[in-house]
């Protein structure tokens, strides 16, 4: 189990509050993710073995088990992404050593892992609400405000990762690496807001 998948509710809310650098938005954006898998998942069970729903079993039992593994990856991406901003913030700490190639390598070793994580989680978060929508009409239709809310927290997830992303952008020295990667990154967010837009008319 992963460490913010061990806390209680209120222990997590609790160590939010706190006055220190982890856990953070990063947290909090794996969190929304594993939360918007779980209802998902709810929407799925109750959809499972529904006499009308038959045809559609093969795909839920599959969506279901991919639910399952996604909320553990969110989870992951939650304590990762602690452990990655907990060694830039640790190197960023330390007096400047300008023409030193092996902190050079370091930091940016470090800058690409504070990075990677919220993209995969923002990649993530994209396939979530995708789910969701392509689950809108093989579901329960008495749990369409259950799947839209899980969509809403996919998104929320993905716009969370975002800002994760861009407070680290400014880092990546390369000009051309810098671009593409915030390009690409602000097209997933507005790619899982328009499947969220489109989920909520689904099951509207």
């Amino acid at each position: 189990m992963s460490a913010l998948g061990g806390q209680t509710f209120e222990d997590l809310l609790t160590s939010l509050a706190a006055k220190t650098p982890t856990p953070g938005g990063g947290a909090v954006a794996g969190a929304t993710g594993a939360l918007g898998c779980a209802l998902a998942g709810m929407v799925v069970s109750y959809s499972v073995g529904k006499k009308d729903l038959a045809p559609h079993r093969e795909r839920l039992e599959s969506a279901g088990a991919e639910l399952e593994r996604w909320r553990a990856e969110f989870l992951r991406l939650g304590d990762a992404d602690a452990e990655a901003y907990g060694r830039l913030n640790a190197l960023q700490k330390l007096p400047p050593t300008p023409g030193d190639p092996a902190r050079a390598a370091e930091m940016a070793a470090a800058v690409e892992g504070a990075l990677g994580v919220p993209v995969r989680c923002l990649r993530l978060s994209v396939e979530l609400v995708k789910r969701c929508l392509e689950l809108a009409p093989i579901s329960n239709r008495y749990l369409r405000s259950d799947l839209a809310i899980a969509g809403l927290l996919g998104e929320a997830a993905a716009k969370a990762a975002l800002w994760n992303v861009r407070v680290n952008l400014p880092l990546v020295e390369e000009t051309a690496r810098r671009g593409a990667l915030g390009g690409e990154c602000e097209g997933l967010a507005a790619r899982a807001s328009e499947l969220c837009a489109r989920l909520a008319t689904a099951c509207a």
